[in-house]
């Protein structure tokens, strides 16, 4: 079974951790860029705040990702 990462506001996704969920803060738009370029191989979904959604750009080969509500 693959891994979930959270990509966003620390604010937003930091809960997620205890989930155990992969937590990437990303409280700006470089942060963002860099933590979706350094997700580990294993990372099948990708949970994403709305502004990080802005960000970054999915592929139909990447993970699966969902955007959380506002």
């Amino acid at each position: 079974m693959g891994g979930i990462a959270a990509i966003g506001e620390a604010m937003r996704v930091q809960g997620l951790g205890l989930a155990g969920v992969l937590v990437l803060p990303g409280d700006n738009p470089e942060q963002v860029r860099t933590s979706w370029a350094g997700l580990p191989e294993d990372v099948l979904l990708v949970i994403l705040t709305p502004s990080a959604a802005t960000e970054i750009e999915t592929s139909a080969t990447g993970p699966l990702t969902v955007v959380m509500p506002p």
